[in-house]
């Protein structure tokens, strides 16, 4: 292809590529009338519980943007390496374990920073301990305390730290991550 086509082609591209973030949301319209002229009743009942959704998700979305947009203010890439890097120190794991346990709201409200962590240099291993720890709710242990006992729950948070832990280091082996 000479230059001027290469050059044709990125353009298309560029003006498809706008027009298709709207195709979703314009098939979610259509159904959404469709279904108002078949029940009125139940298609509102139906956008209620989705704008109320759209809000609950949005707030740990906003939440995990922010920290992405602190991230990249003040964190290099250099300092990620350095803690999260391929071979992460033990510093770098408690930091994982200890970030996945404090984490709240839904994971995948977290996964756009962890893209971008991955990104940044950081390492296979502290991503799966900071998703891994995530099992361990700090707000939970007091019921799980009633329910259980002490010892139960000692135990089980204990070896899910553990797990974590090695389940970061199996998924670095099986990454080829050194």
């Amino acid at each position: 292809m000479s230059s001027v086509n290469k050059e044709n082609v990125k353009e298309l591209k560029g003006k498809k590529a706008p027009a298709r973030m709207f195709i979703f949301p314009a098939c979610v319209l259509v159904i959404y009338g469709m279904l108002f002229t078949i029940d009125p009743n139940k298609a509102l009942m139906a956008l209620k519980t989705s704008i109320h959704l759209l809000f609950t998700i949005a707030q740990p979305l906003v939440f995990v943007f922010v920290i992405m947009l602190v991230f990249n203010l003040f964190v290099k890439p250099a300092q990620i390496v350095r803690l999260f890097g391929k071979g992460v120190r033990i510093k770098g794991i408690v930091l994982s374990v200890v970030a996945g346990i404090i984490s709240m709201g839904p994971i995948y409200a977290w996964y756009p920073l962890l893209k971008n962590l991955k990104e940044k240099g950081s390492g296979t291993c502290p991503i799966a301990i900071f998703l891994y720890s995530r099992a361990v709710k700090p707000f939970f242990l007091p019921v799980m305390i009633a329910c259980f006992g002490w010892a139960y729950v000692v135990i089980l948070t204990v070896l899910t730290v553990f797990a974590s832990i090695a389940m970061g280091c199996f998924m670095s082996i099986l990454m080829n991550e050194k």
